[in-house]
């Protein structure tokens, strides 16, 4: 399917509703619209294949927009062995960034070094990568004296400081590029629908045949009949997984054992420049970034393993005292809580290993699994967003071969721009939060012309997300559509309202106004302690 990428497709609920009720059967069913969902969905729509997604909440509401922003090969995978894991995500990093080069860029990163030894070791070891990516390589690796590493990155500790390792990797907007892969995939020919759940499995014959959804907006509901079924929930893959088994009369062993990555934001002013810091080792084992984005500072990320899965995962306090405890060491000014603008936790979806005695969750490998069960339920579960593109065309050869769906020969996703990719260039902190530019919508046809709201967000800019890009709620428009809430939840609370009464005026019934004030208190909740 082609359409001219000036003019976007229209996203109006009723519609799109409308478009799902009477849709009996199709091809490939996608249960979530995270980065694997999306993926999934944009390569069988690029194929061929009828295609229909539902996602319970809203597009890249759970792990996938809470990333540390990094499109990478892994420099901690590559210390731990897992050399594939590395060359895969080298050369998709590449793709991505050509294929959204509006959403993802290269960034060099430095790594200080305190000890002589230290710079030689991890200037081989990045030399290494860099032969991985060969001619995918954004840059290549050089040693810095210390003069150049405190030009590299001003704000850094001075104090015992040998010099510096520069590298180059990846970074994006990963909500930014959920959305993209979800109109993507619309353009393309896939039904996305979020906010609408399924709320059981179908079988005929011992042997899923589709499912039952219900909106969870306005109440409606239905079911559909598919080839093929494909639950790629990412942390919550055995919610389906069980009931599943329980069907063909076999226990199912839990798939995923979920950790939790917490990432802090802070004001530019602790590391000016446009490069990121990047600690190979801190006390416990883990990688720590400091990376600029989108005019701040992102600070992380832990890896602490739960017990439990919950949609708004919180930090425990032990985590926030170690990044910013790790942080003072290698930053010339100590990050203090009251500094906080914004934090977010993130669960990631690890596959759960077969061995109990493993090193904890930092030990378990970021591959992706791909389980076909007796009844022909597709899950896919683990991975990282560099290689989503790469895991949708493993899950839709695994869906050829049992027979779910005929080979529609090779995947056109490596070539495929996402919507927007027009747009080209490195994006500043405004055309960060840009919504309308690269569809080239003249702000003249949307209400609000460009009325400002705060922080480069303007009111066209709410109606375009509403109209264009799937936001049904104040935390849709705050959170992912414009990234306010993960960069300061203060000014995303103080600008709330006046984002909820456009929605109003966009025909929203319920922008669920109160809901994001006491989500945002949890992401801002140092300002209101300290």
């Amino acid at each position: 399917m082609t359409t001219n990428p000036a003019s976007p497709l229209p996203t109006d609920r009723g519609a799109l509703l409308q478009k799902l009720q009477s849709t009996t059967e199709c091809d490939v069913l996608v249960v979530g619209g995270g980065a694997t969902g999306l993926g999934v969905a944009l390569d069988a729509a690029s194929r061929g294949h009828k295609v229909v997604l539902l996602e319970a909440h809203d597009f890249a509401k759970g792990t996938s927009s809470r990333a540390t922003k990094l499109v990478h090969g892994g420099v901690r995978y590559l210390a731990q062995g897992n050399i594939s894991l590395v060359y895969e995500a080298l050369h998709e990093r590449s793709t991505l960034l050509r294929n959204a080069p509006h959403l993802a860029q290269p960034l060099p990163f430095v790594v200080p070094v305190y000890r002589r030894w230290d710079q030689l070791f991890y200037g081989a070891g990045l030399a290494l990568y860099d032969l991985l990516a060969g001619k995918a390589g954004l840059g290549r690796t050089r040693l810095l004296s210390k003069a150049q590493t405190l030009l590299a990155i001003p704000g850094v500790k001075q104090q015992g400081l040998c010099g510096g390792v520069q590298y180059w990797d990846g970074q994006f907007d990963d909500a930014r590029l959920a959305l993209a892969l979800a109109r993507t995939a619309a353009r393309e020919g896939a039904l996305a629908l979020n906010y609408c759940r399924v709320d059981s499995l179908e079988y005929e014959a011992g042997r899923v045949s589709g499912v039952r959804w219900v909106d969870a907006l306005g109440g409606a509901s239905g079911a559909i009949r598919a080839r093929c079924v494909i639950n790629a929930t990412g942390v919550w893959v055995d919610a389906l997984r069980t009931p599943d088994g329980a069907h063909g009369n076999r226990a199912t062993e839990p798939l995923v054992t979920p950790s939790q990555g917490v990432h802090l934001v802070v004001d530019r002013g602790f590391l000016l420049g446009d490069k990121a810091l990047m600690v190979p080792k801190t006390s416990d084992g883990r990688v720590l970034f400091a990376v600029p984005w989108l005019g701040k500072v992102i600070l992380g990320t832990t890896d602490t393993q739960r017990s439990n899965m919950p949609l708004e995962p919180q930090a425990f306090e032990e985590e926030i005292d170690f990044i910013l405890r790790e942080s003072a060491n290698y930053l010339q000014r100590r990050p203090l809580r009251s500094d906080v603008r914004s934090v977010w936790v993130g669960l990631r979806p690890l596959v759960k290993p077969q061995s109990s005695g493993y090193g904890g969750t930092k030990s378990i490998s970021r591959e992706h699994t791909v389980d076909v069960s007796q009844t022909g339920l597709v899950t896919v579960t683990g991975g990282k967003w560099t290689t989503y593109r790469a895991m949708a065309e493993d899950v839709l050869a695994k869906c050829a071969s049992a027979g779910l769906l005929s080979d529609c020969g090779a995947g056109r996703t490596a070539q495929l721009p996402l919507v927007g990719a027009q747009m080209g260039g490195r994006l500043t902190q405004e055309q960060g939060l840009h919504i309308y530019g690269s569809e080239r919508i003249s702000v003249d046809a949307l209400p609000g012309g460009d009325t400002y709201l705060v922080d480069g967000l303007t009111e066209a800019m709410v109606r375009f997300a509403v109209r264009y890009e799937y936001a049904r709620t104040v935390e849709d428009v705050l959170a992912r559509r414009s990234r306010l809430l993960f960069l300061d939840a203060r000014k995303a609370m103080q600008v709330a309202e006046s984002v909820a009464a456009i929605l109003r005026s966009e025909g929203v019934a319920d922008p669920f106004l109160q809901e994001f004030n006491e989500l945002a208190k949890g992401y801002g909740f140092f300002q209101e302690s300290c």
